[in-house]
């Protein structure tokens, strides 16, 4: 389906037309008009399915036509990371360009007081989308700078994730204070029984919308090496030995491993920076500026940006340590080979990871190939996916290994490259309007939106 067969309005698809949005996906096909309807919503659907547009499309098409309480909040979306937050945000500022005073807040945690005051301002005036992390916007309700009292559409963004993170008693406290009234629209990548009780919870007879569990894109050739733990290092520097690599993601499951992954990269004169939850959010933000600029090659990260976060140019992902599971792995390596471009993933497999890694294969209904240790790394362990390894095991068995390959001495230090920040690239100067009956072209003469 075309997005102009849709019932948006004009504004939201000259919007659309100049960002070269043409065809809907299909989360987008099956819920626009759902939301247009006033339906609840429960889409099971992954990162990556569009569905950001899927939810904010019908709702900014729907407060642009009009018929909603002014200077008031009229939809809280909510996200369980910043980042995320950040991307809804700024996805709302470009399907919104030509509505009529439709505003919008993002309100998240790690800021200064300056932001909090601007927060605050923002939602006392009734900005009509509030994009928001659950205890920052909590805190404001505490602090008594929001009025929920005319909320018309009330958005769960992943779900699944916010429940993880353990926001699922601040999604209810908040929840209480909607009206009765509220369109509520969800969205996770999987269902299990807690968001099924969630849903039945907050939704009223939600159409579901079910977007098949997908496998990894076709594009990515996927690989993994079979290693002690004390061997990845090395696997990275032959890695990044044998060709000059940018634009790479290596993904860990802990932060402290993202700090000593860093630190060793930094030591081999690898242009990196890290992301992870100690950081401050204007430190996050630097970090992902400089990586999407391309002033830094390699991100080393939590899987705080396993989800949701855009980024299309990414060569190849590696995961340092195996996911929890098989959706996390196809998040983490669903970042490359994005916009249709190829990619490469590559999973360092350990002892104490290899059943994980077996129950990703069977998700993924293929062995995934097993590339041979560099030569000067001597031997791995052998692959045994079906059993299960204690940590402690697996640390006794790799110890003497790992003393055998202890490098001695120290390597040159961190060198920093800084390049100029990237210009915004301008908006297109071309509109477009709904054809009438007689397929006359209503298109307004070509005009400059800047």
């Amino acid at each position: 389906m075309k997005f102009e067969e849709t019932d948006l309005n004009d504004n939201i698809l000259d919007a659309l037309y100049d960002m070269h949005f043409d065809e809907c996906t299909p989360i987008q096909e099956k819920c626009i008009p759902e939301i247009l309807g006033k339906q609840d919503i429960i889409g099971v659907a992954q990162t990556g399915t569009g569905k950001t547009a899927a939810y904010l499309l019908p709702i900014l098409s729907m407060l642009d036509d009009g018929g909603y309480p002014q200077n008031s909040i009229n939809c809280i979306v909510m996200s369980p990371t910043r980042e995320l937050a950040q991307q809804i945000d700024q996805a709302m500022q470009g399907f919104g360009y030509y509505l009529n005073g439709v505003s919008s807040v993002a309100v998240y945690g790690g800021n200064d007081g300056n932001r909090y005051d601007q927060e605050m301002k923002s939602l006392k005036l009734g900005a009509d989308v509030v994009i928001a992390t659950p205890g920052r916007l909590l805190s404001h309700i505490r602090m008594g700078n929001v009025d929920l009292s005319k909320v018309s559409f009330f958005v769960l963004d992943e779900a699944d994730r916010m429940l993880d993170m353990g926001f699922s008693d601040d999604i209810m406290q908040i929840a209480k204070g909607l009206p009765s009234t509220v369109q509520t629209i969800m969205f996770s990548a999987t269902m299990p029984d807690k968001i099924q009780q969630l849903a039945r919870t907050l939704l009223k007879n939600p159409v579901e919308v079910k977007i098949a569990v997908s496998k990894p894109a076709e594009k990515i050739k996927q690989s993994a090496y079979v290693c002690h733990e004390a061997q990845k290092i090395g696997i990275i520097k032959y890695l990044f030995g044998t060709d000059q690599l940018k634009r790479v993601i290596i993904f860990s499951g802990k932060k402290d491993k993202v700090k000593d992954i860093t630190r060793e990269l930094r030591r081999l004169n690898i242009n990196c920076c890290q992301m992870h939850s100690d950081l401050t959010q204007q430190e996050r933000d630097e970090v992902m500026y400089e990586f999407k600029s391309g002033q830094k090659d390699v991100l080393v990260a939590t899987d705080i940006v396993a989800r949701g976060i855009d980024i299309d140019d990414i060569l190849m992902v590696i995961n340092y340590d195996v996911p929890h599971d098989a959706e996390d792995y196809v998040h983490r390596i669903g970042r490359t080979a994005r916009a249709d471009r190829d990619g490469i993933a590559i999973t360092f497999v350990s002892e104490k990871d290899m059943y994980s890694f077996g129950q990703i294969e069977k998700f993924l209904e293929k062995e995934i190939t097993k590339n041979p240790l560099p030569e000067k790394l001597g031997n791995g362990p052998e692959y045994v996916p079906n059993k299960k390894v204690s940590a402690n095991t697996s640390r006794n068995r790799q110890h003497s290994h790992g003393n055998r390959h202890r490098r001695k001495g120290k390597a040159a230090s961190d060198t920093q490259q800084q390049s100029n920040a990237q210009p915004a690239k301008p908006k297109s100067k071309s509109r477009r309007r709904r054809r009438n009956k007689n397929g006359a072209d209503n298109a307004k003469n070509q005009k400059d939106p800047q």
